[in-house]
């Protein structure tokens, strides 16, 4: 399985999948981010045989055509497919294909497929990132066994991993803008190919290790916040989530839920790992959203190397199709989703030791250039695969980024699929930076009525 890794004697090195916290690289190893790699850490030439291009700086300029908020929806909109991949010519495409995309090809012959179009490296970040990131090389470290990291700010806190667990951290502390709201449907894909609307959220998210005066020294450590309102359906509208994570594993996730039956707000600490998530209706379990959501330490995290595969990429277009148009009966709808050729990490995720997962093995491809997920596989307890996720990411100039909110996890023993963070025919965009208090229990139970 995945015979083509390339593997560098560092990677090599770290095979036997120990994590060990060490100091970041040193200063003449951080300074390829300058020369042969991008300021993000991906490689900066492209593949020998040019279907992967060498980065260029990304996607900065305001885009014309169609927008959904701030989202360009009509990105690289004339192109067309360079190949197709489908259940006849999987054996020529194997190399570059997951376990996961492999069995979607195979379940689904008659309508699955993959649309495969040129690549565009669009990955992109404001120059302050890139000050970051450079600084982060040398000084950002492991702590708490990795699951736990500290001396970071508003960037790739390991541009230049040798551990899969610092990969992992790349993807947590990834490229946003200080502060987003929008509009999202989950909906469950069921196993005779009908599709239930599970609960259409208004969210507002906020990303303190980016705010415009952060420091290593006056930022909390918290990384990631966000609030969301239920609005549909009815007896569920009115019920709201408040989470804030932290890079410290002795605080890694507070959660407060207030439930309209109860007109109270409490305590959600089971909001995380492998709880079914409520707000898909438990479709899926609540670290699968957006690819990997929450904390680090139910697994062991092995960097396997890196890998050219098709991905979804620069899925624009997609998020400005019709949400029936976006959808086929068992999956995504192959006219609107973009793959393309790209340089991925692998990181197998292993049940750490004493720890419990419901998935107890999961592989991990996560993008070069921008370190968001593209694909993950879920194995069960006898090593057979049964879950795959696809995350379909979108450039967003007025950043500059690339985001992700949507993942589509795939349960293919039991035929069914999640659709997480739907934002078709919804809104997204980037707002002013609210006070923190909105974040919290309290500010929701003042707030809390129906």
């Amino acid at each position: 399985m995945h015979k083509h890794l390339i593997l560098s004697a560092a990677i090599a090195a770290m095979l036997s999948g120990a994590q060990v916290a060490h100091t970041a690289v040193g200063a003449d190893e951080a300074a390829k981010l300058k020369t042969t790699l991008t300021p993000l850490g991906g490689e900066k030439a492209g593949n020998k045989d040019g279907s992967i291009p060498e980065w260029n700086g990304g996607v900065t300029k305001p885009l014309s055509g169609k927008k959904m908020g701030d989202i360009p929806t009509e990105i690289f909109a004339n192109e067309k497919p360079v190949l197709q991949v489908n259940a006849k010519n999987i054996a020529q495409h194997d190399a570059l294909l997951s376990d996961g995309t492999k069995a979607l090809l195979q379940k689904y012959p008659e309508s699955f497929r993959l649309d495969v179009y040129p690549t565009h490296r669009t990955a992109a970040a404001p120059q302050k990132v890139y000050d970051n990131v450079a600084r982060n090389a040398t000084r950002c470290k492991l702590k708490d066994g990795g699951y736990s990291i500290e001396g970071c700010i508003g960037g790739t806190p390991f541009p230049i991993p040798k551990e899969g667990v610092e990969v992992m951290w790349n993807y947590l502390m990834r490229v946003e803008a200080p502060s987003i709201e929008y509009r999202f449907k989950n909906i469950v894909g069921n196993a005779d190919g009908t599709h239930t609307l599970a609960t259409r959220n208004e969210i507002s998210f906020q990303y303190p290790q980016y705010y415009e005066d952060a420091t290593p020294e006056s930022w909390s450590g918290e990384y990631a916040m966000f609030r969301f309102n239920t609005l549909e359906p009815p007896f569920k509208a009115g019920e709201s989530l408040v989470i804030r994570d932290s890079v410290d594993q002795k605080n890694a996730r507070q959660a407060w839920q207030y439930l309209v039956g109860q007109r109270r707000v409490r305590r959600a600490p089971t909001v995380s790992y492998d709880t079914p998530d409520f707000v898909a209706s438990g479709a899926n379990y609540f670290d699968e959203v957006q690819g990997f959501f929450g904390s680090l330490d139910r697994f062991q995290w092995k960097l396997i190397g890196k890998q050219e595969m098709l991905i979804p990429y620069n899925n624009n277009g997609l998020i400005g199709a019709k949400l029936d148009d976006a959808l086929a009966k068992f999956h995504l709808n192959p006219d609107h989703v973009r793959w393309e050729r790209h340089r991925v990490w692998v990181v197998e995720a292993s049940v750490a030791s004493g720890k419990r997962h419901a998935v107890p093995k999961r592989r991990y491809y996560i993008d070069e250039d921008t370190w968001l997920i593209a694909l993950v596989d879920g194995y069960d307890a006898e090593g057979k695969l049964w879950r795959t996720t696809q995350v379909t990411p979108f450039v967003v100039p007025s950043i500059p980024a690339t985001l992700m909110k949507t993942a589509t996890v795939f349960n293919l023993q039991a035929g069914t699929m999640s659709v997480i963070q739907a934002l078709n025919g919804e809104d997204f965009k980037v707002v002013p930076r609210k006070q923190e208090t909105f974040f919290t229990g309290d500010a929701v139970a003042a707030e809390g009525v129906r």
